[in-house]
């Protein structure tokens, strides 16, 4: 196995770093979290042959622990994160709705997808950090959120990465990230693998693997009211990528319109082990926030010869990721709007509603002949606890339908009970 730097000091601050760590007074700047959260998943489809149906229920536990820094012109520190899963209700036949994870291969006799979920699972991720002025290094697990690279959060555990990054923002306006990652832990999985490119209905070689993923970017506060970003990323022999990105914000009557725009141009990169890279997008919403209301919509369009580019299991950073779907295939066109309501306007804090909408049309699949369309309808209610005895546990609904001409129709609900505890 390769161990590039970044798996290096992992290890530094795993082993290396904890002594200096006993001896540092790092209490009154550390925190301490206990997440518990319920989870109920549902997908069902609605036509042709396969799995007809993922379901399943279980129980999360995340224990979150972040050290300060000891004193001087450097100071180091380390973070420590435990989760645990168990399992409540599943069985192969309904199971891969990536809240569990489950045995490699299915059963005698029984179809590949019918797989046993485990009776529990857990991970441990570490991670050493440095910090000289207002600059931070970060090495072992990350959680980066960078428009090149965006961890799936939307099931029991996120998805995490092995890598080493620096984010710096010691020039005043400007954000400043890069570094390297060579391993992936996806959401449902305790073992780490090197990264893939999404196949996007066979668009890409989804069996080609990479262990070094570079990325660098900047984020800078051109005005008050504009901020400016380009950031770049490279999967070695797979592919490049480019981004650009504004956003803008202007009080307008009695209330506020904000504007983003997301582009991205990417191709391949040396021997292209997952096939031609080709691909442009351009992504773009504008939203009008008043009393409460949140009203928002925008355009998107793939260009190139190839679908969109985004590692294999994490999520997109286009305004299309909606909960079952992005619309990135080839060529695709899609129009997305959204409307949000919070209730505290209204009186009710911790309450929050929004549903959103989006249609796909243009878009190329390999294999399929003719113009690719679809749309999909999303609803989201959660209410978090204020105050008493039960404050700040919360519950949240969301449910989404998918209807398309190219793969399957679905629909799914998920409910979520969670519980965030501060320990110190």
């Amino acid at each position: 196995m390769k161990h590039t730097l970044a798996r290096n000091l992992g290890l530094i601050g795993g082993t290396g770093l904890l002594p200096i760590l006993a001896q540092a007074d790092l209490i009154s700047d550390s925190k301490a979290t206990l997440e518990s959260k319920n989870y109920y998943f549902n997908r069902d489809y609605r036509e042709n042959t396969g799995q007809s149906r993922r379901e399943e229920w279980a129980q999360g536990f995340l224990l979150n622990l972040q050290s300060g820094f000891t004193e001087g012109t450097v100071g180091f520190g380390l973070d420590a994160v435990g989760m645990l899963g168990l399992k409540l209700d599943s069985s192969p036949e309904r199971s891969g709705t990536g809240l569990l994870s489950r045995e490699a291969k299915a059963g005698p006799g029984k179809p590949g997808y019918a797989r046993r979920a485990h009776d529990d699972y857990a991970k441990l991720g570490l991670t050493a950090k440095a910090r000289l002025a207002r600059s931070e290094l970060r090495a072992g697990q990350l959680l980066p959120d960078l428009p090149v690279l965006q961890p799936n959060t939307s099931r029991l555990f996120p998805q995490t990465f092995e890598g080493a990054q620096i984010t710096s923002n010691d020039i005043e306006g400007l954000n400043l990230r890069l570094g390297e990652i060579d391993r992936v832990k996806q959401r449902d999985s305790t073992n780490y693998e090197k990264l893939g490119l999404t196949g996007q209905n066979r668009s890409y070689k989804s069996a080609a693997r990479s262990d070094e993923f570079r990325f660098a970017g900047a984020d800078y506060q051109i005005t008050p009211d504009l901020i400016g970003s380009y950031h770049y990323a490279q999967l070695q022999d797979i592919y490049e990528q480019s981004f650009i990105g504004l956003k803008h914000g202007l009080k307008l009557g009695p209330g506020s319109l904000k504007s983003e725009v997301r582009y991205f141009d990417a191709g391949k990169n040396g021997s292209g082990l997952a096939g031609e890279v080709n691909n442009q997008a351009l992504s773009t919403r504008l939203t009008y926030n008043w009393q409460g209301h949140s009203l928002g919509g925008g355009y998107q369009k793939q260009s190139g010869d190839t679908a969109f580019t985004y590692v294999d299991g994490t999520s997109s950073y286009l305004f299309t990721e909606y909960q079952l779907n992005n619309f990135s295939q080839t060529r695709e066109r899609a129009w997305h709007a959204r409307y949000a309501y919070d209730f505290a306007s209204l009186g009710v804090p911790g309450l929050l509603f929004s549903t959103r909408y989006a249609k796909g049309d243009q878009a190329q699949i390999k294999g399929f002949a003719g113009e690719g369309r679809e749309w999909e309808r999303d609803i989201d209610l959660g209410y978090t606890v204020q105050s008493g005895r039960f404050k700040d546990v919360s519950l949240r609904w969301r449910n989404a339908q998918v209807k398309s001409n190219y793969q399957r129709d679905s629909s799914e609900d998920r409910v979520m009970l969670s519980y965030m505890i501060r320990l110190w």
